[in-house]
């Protein structure tokens, strides 16, 4: 709250909530009606189901004299949503709680008028939730004389009955309009049957075909088989880091789930589950929460309020929202593009580079400012603090994860000190440094340059969990065994990127005259970790930073015993359900493998580095912000199918790939669909097949079937890649939303594939068992 003294400011928004740029004086946003922020904080009670509300004080200016919400105030400008949650709770009830115990549950807009006309209030409200297990005792409360007079407990069934008759002693609120929300979920919540749950938890991981990975590690050296049990170690570290970026009580959750897995079925269930997402969201139902925070961490907070003689303190759940943060745990929860967009502004150039950087995170310093030190019982206000220009600052990840990346890089440099091979040497040396320097450069140019039969990559990679800009790198780790046979076949691909770029349906503006050739490595996988949660990948094309792909280019690894399983148990089944019986046979691994080359070998070609109109430099990456995932794969995929056929022209692949690799194509886009639709791979494969589809390429026929047409197919892909590339060399985020809008959407068509795959319940994916790893963490433990 500000001073007594000094009126508070708000910010001034637009109707459909946005920061118009400028803030008033608290009483003339209510006497002009314009629309402001607040928040409203709810305290649940889990064992008896009640709500808390306040009293509202005779000297209000609004409802004087009502029992209302737990808490709520205004956001002043400048402030946070979550810090004036905090804040608002421990002002007004004089509990002090962190950020795990608040559960964003909605935002409720509300539009009244009252004391006749003179109290307008148009107010975007985000309504939080803390669920305590028990009520907390009302001495504990140190309630805020000017706001409060008093506080009780009430049955939320009996709240949502007293609101709907209107009672006058209640501040009224439509129970079936945006505000009834918190009933809803409060009802489904607690109120749901644990054998449906069962159930649903089953057929979810139904979708999963378990399949034991177990590679032979033969031709491995004894000192390698040595570094191997520490690469394995150092994995698990890189897990906890990715659970941990997930977001910020994920790791809670997950110790808490292993603990009451022997409870009972349905607690198994939400394991194996949670296990397959790495989170609470399901990665194949569009990031739908199956899990609440019902089912999560309980914790024990003792100085959150005054001390009250024999009660222990308050234990809540470590909350979690159901909407899966865009900015995962790489943002402040509650800042947004426009706070973000106008703080960088204001930086240097170097400070901008970091702050859109691949190995940051951006924190909030009134985060630790906050008074949440041991409550002193003397009043129910805490300091406000004074905000500085901005209240976002930069921590790079080797601060942020110091405790795992000490761990793992120890790990790796002693790995490096077993093994026999100089480049893996080199390889963990140079990554253990860069765990603790943050600078990933030398050790990325060692990842590419590794020969070595045991193969390790390990680090922060893949931004598609940054949903609000895609600028941060997941941890994750991938451990396998070099096939040299296949990796030996694969040169002709490495080697002729730079053909394939001069030779792009692509303006010759925008060609690259210096790409480098891609080494390949095909590796059998023994161990992944971190960020390898839901659908597996089959391949990837590394790393991301621009200056590495601009000075040395990419490297790629292929994961072929993955690929394998793959292709047996999910794309086979596919092409038998749903492309045309005489177009079945061309569906086969050669030609699924090739293009998953091929999609790998077109990230390292095309648009990176670019110049923008205005003459100055950018990436596409910076440009594109969250919508270069999902075009990136598109691009990769779709100019993959136009580099195999430009190959096929050169002769330098058999004439007899092409109807394969069409045909195992269209399976392909019913395979990755099924991924979602909020995943970079499921979108953009959602925007080829609609394309394609769009132009005749694809066909369906009247039994429900489709088939490829060879003759309008090359024209299809070349004018889908041509649009991409283009969108992509100009950064043009305009074009990219409006193509990922008009076709990166579930049609009719795919509609029509996914229930016919779900009815017969082909496997959307895989869930690699790792025998050989698990026992050597058993055995190692």
């Amino acid at each position: 709250m500000a001073e007594a003294h000094e009126e508070e400011r708000l910010d001034v928004l637009t109707i459909t909530g946005q920061k118009t740029g400028i803030s008033k004086p608290r009483s003339e946003v209510h006497r002009d009606g314009d629309y402001h922020r607040g928040v409203l904080v709810w305290i649940f009670c889990e064992s008896t189901q009640e709500l808390l509300l306040q009293l509202r004080t005779d000297c209000k200016d609004s409802w004087p004299g009502f029992w209302d919400i737990s808490s709520a105030g205004h956001i002043a400008a400048g402030d946070s949503s979550l810090l004036s949650a905090r804040r608002e709770l421990h002002e007004e009830l004089g509990i002090a709680l962190l950020d795990d115990a608040f559960e964003l549950l909605f935002v409720y807009l509300e539009e009244r008028v009252i004391n006749d006309g003179k109290f307008i209030n148009n107010e975007f409200n985000d309504v939080y939730l803390v669920t305590t297990l028990a009520p907390i005792p009302l001495e504990a409360f140190t309630l805020q004389e000017t706001e409060v007079s008093a506080v009780k407990y009430i049955s939320w069934k009996e709240y949502k009955s007293l609101l709907a008759k209107e009672d006058p002693e209640y501040v009224p609120y439509d129970v079936h309009g945006q505000f009834g929300q918190l009933f809803d979920i409060l009802a489904k919540r607690y109120n749901c049957n644990t054998e449906a749950r069962c159930l649903s938890l089953q057929k979810q991981l139904s979708r999963y075909s378990p399949i034991c990975i177990d590679p032979e590690l033969t031709g491995i050296s004894e000192a390698d088989k040595e570094a191997l049990v520490l690469l394995i170690k150092a994995a698990t570290v890189i897990d906890d880091i990715f659970h941990l970026q997930v977001w910020y009580n994920n790791p809670a959750l997950r110790d808490w789930l292993k603990e009451g897995c022997d409870k009972s079925n349905l607690d198994k269930l939400k394991l194996k589950y949670y296990s397959i997402n790495k989170s609470p969201w399901s990665s194949l139902d569009e990031n739908e929460a199956f899990l609440t925070t019902a089912d999560s961490a309980v914790k024990l907070h003792v100085e959150s309020t005054k001390s009250v003689p024999g009660w222990k303190g308050l234990e809540y759940r470590a909350a979690f929202p159901v909407q899966k943060p865009p900015g995962a745990n790489f943002y402040p929860p509650d800042m947004d593009k426009m706070e973000f967009e106008l703080w960088k502004s204001s930086l240097s150039r170097d400070q901008q580079q970091a702050a859109t950087g691949f190995f940051t995170v951006i924190r909030r310093r009134s985060e630790s400012d906050l008074d949440v030190s041991p409550f002193n019982g003397i009043s129910g206000s805490i300091h406000q603090v004074a905000q500085p220009i901005s209240d976002l600052f930069i921590v790079p990840y080797s601060e942020e994860y110091k405790q795992f990346l000490t761990k793992a890089a120890e790990l790796l440099n002693k790995a490096g000190d077993l093994t026999d091979s100089p480049s893996l040497k080199r390889l963990l040396n140079s990554k253990a440094d860069a765990f603790l320097s943050n600078n990933y450069y030398e050790s990325d140019i060692a990842w590419m340059e590794l020969d070595s039969k045991l193969d390790i990559t390990i680090g922060p990679y893949e931004t598609y969990e940054d949903t609000i800009f895609g600028y941060k790198a997941t941890f994750e780790a991938f451990i396998g065994i070099r096939d040299e046979k296949a990796t030996s076949q694969l040169k002709l691909f490495g080697d002729h990127l730079q053909v394939l770029e001069q030779n792009l349906p692509l303006d010759n503006i925008y060609k690259s005259e210096d790409v480098i050739a891609a080494p390949i490595r095909v590796i059998q996988l023994v161990y992944n970790a971190g960020d390898v949660k839901g659908p597996q990948t089959v391949a990837f094309n590394l790393p991301n930073d621009e200056r590495i792909v601009k000075d040395r280019g990419t490297s790629m690894v292929m994961l072929k015993n993955v690929s394998e399983a793959k292709f047996k148990h999910v794309l086979q089944p596919i092409a038998d359900i749903c492309i045309i019986e005489e177009q079945r046979i061309h569906v086969d691994f050669e030609s699924f493998f090739t293009h998953t080359i091929c999609h790998e070998c077109c990230h390292g070609i095309g648009p990176h580095s670019i110049t923008l109109p205005s003459g100055q430099k950018s990436t596409v990456r910076l440009e594109l912000q969250e919508l270069h995932s999902a075009l990136e794969e598109a691009k990769a995929d779709i100019v993959g199918l136009w580099a195999l056929k430009f190959l096929i022209k050169k002769e330098l692949l058999p004439i007899s790939l092409i109807k394969s690799m069409y045909v195992s194509f269209l399976a392909g886009c019913f395979r990755s669909v099924r991924f979602g639709l909020e995943e970079a791979h499921g979108k953009g494969q959602a925007l080829q097949f609609n394309w394609l589809f769009e132009k005749q390429a694809f066909v369906l026929h009247s039994d429900g079937m489709f088939s490829v047409d060879f003759t309008k197919v090359e024209g299809a892909v070349e004018s889908l890649s041509r649009k991409i590339l283009t969108i992509q060399a100009k950064g043009d985020k305009e074009a990219a939303r409006s193509l990922l809008q008009e076709y990166g959407k579930m049609t009719e068509p795919l509609q029509l594939a996914m229930e016919k795959l779900e009815k017969i319940q082909v496997p959307v994916d895989i869930a690699p068992i790792f025998r050989i790893a698990d026992q050597i963490l058993e055995k190692n433990h």
